[in-house]
């Protein structure tokens, strides 16, 4: 069984009246690429502060590398490294200028580190160039390379790819599961670009309105979501009620945009199609959608919302 690196009860946040963390229980476990997914406002960035104590929570229980007395959690968050709404790196140094202070600041003996993360993060070659000077792309890279300067067990990202170009976004991409691959980083990584979080992450946590209303693994994703067809037509309700009258079928949704989705036939659309055309019923869109993180996120949203 593998060790929970992060574990939280019932943990919550309150402004006012209105809970923007609401009694969370989540679990991260060692070797994870966890991604934290909601859209902007649900509550992702505030959970973090929680968690590295940069906000104090109203209720509710913090666990860290399995310590939640206050002394044994403050050692605990000296082996967490973390990037929140952008690093915090001065705009008149270079790279290597930067992680000396932080070097020293941190009190890491070993001076060849910084050449180290800088190779890591691909910015050896930066030289005399200002922070201020650097591409988004380049300053993320660096702001991660602050955050692991310490050879932290658990890092912690939000938005780490907001505003990247594609270049950019892989770069990131690629530091990330080398943290995790080489080096065994657990890895707690929030974003909204869901496409992004499905190539790297191997457990997610979705949070909407402050509430997380699903944990579940990459595999148990790949079991609940379906592969199905969707159908567009000229008269939905007229091909609805052939696909009942007609084909006997009734695993079907009606979606606001008129498109109907159907979880028969996959393999054999010619059926509904040739049913269509039988019944005087003209096609728009007939074709096979691959569920995806992206199409999940949005029917469970979707339900909550309801």
């Amino acid at each position: 069984m593998r060790e929970n690196i992060l574990e939280t009860a019932a943990l919550s946040k309150k402004f006012g009246d209105n809970y923007a963390v609401d009694h969370v229980n989540m679990t991260v476990q060692k070797g994870d690429i966890y991604g934290f997914i909601g859209k902007n406002g649900a509550g992702k960035t505030t959970f973090i502060r929680l968690i590295t104590e940069l906000m104090y929570k109203n209720g509710g229980d913090v666990s860290l590398f399995g310590s939640t007395h206050p002394k044994d959690i403050h050692q605990a968050r000296k082996r967490i490294g973390a990037v929140i709404e952008g690093p915090s790196l001065y705009p008149n140094m270079t790279a290597h200028q930067n992680l000396n202070y932080y070097l020293l600041q941190k009190g890491i003996p070993d001076k060849n580190r910084i050449n180290e993360v800088l190779e890591f993060v691909g910015l050896e070659n930066t030289g005399r160039k200002k922070y201020r000077n650097f591409s988004m792309g380049m300053k993320q890279r660096l702001g991660i390379g602050l955050a692991i300067l310490h050879h932290p067990d658990f890092l912690i990202l939000d938005e780490p790819i907001n505003g990247l170009d594609p270049m950019g976004i892989i770069e990131i991409r690629n530091i990330i599961l080398k943290l995790n691959k080489t080096y065994g980083t657990t890895v707690f990584i929030s974003s909204h670009i869901l496409t992004e979080l499905a190539l790297i992450a191997n457990r997610y946590g979705i949070i909407n309105n402050g509430r997380l209303v699903k944990e579940l693994s990459k595999e148990e994703l790949e079991s609940e979501s379906r592969r199905y067809l969707v159908l567009k037509t000229l008269n939905k309700e007229a091909a609805v009620q052939h696909l009942e009258s007609f084909l006997e079928l009734y695993q079907y949704e009606v979606h606001s945009d008129g498109s109907i989705r159907i979880f028969e036939y996959i393999d054999e659309p010619e059926k509904i199609s040739q049913a269509m055309f039988d019944a005087g019923i003209i096609i728009t869109e007939l074709k096979v959608v691959e569920a995806n993180l992206e199409e999940y996120f949005i029917d469970l949203i979707g339900g909550e919302q309801k």
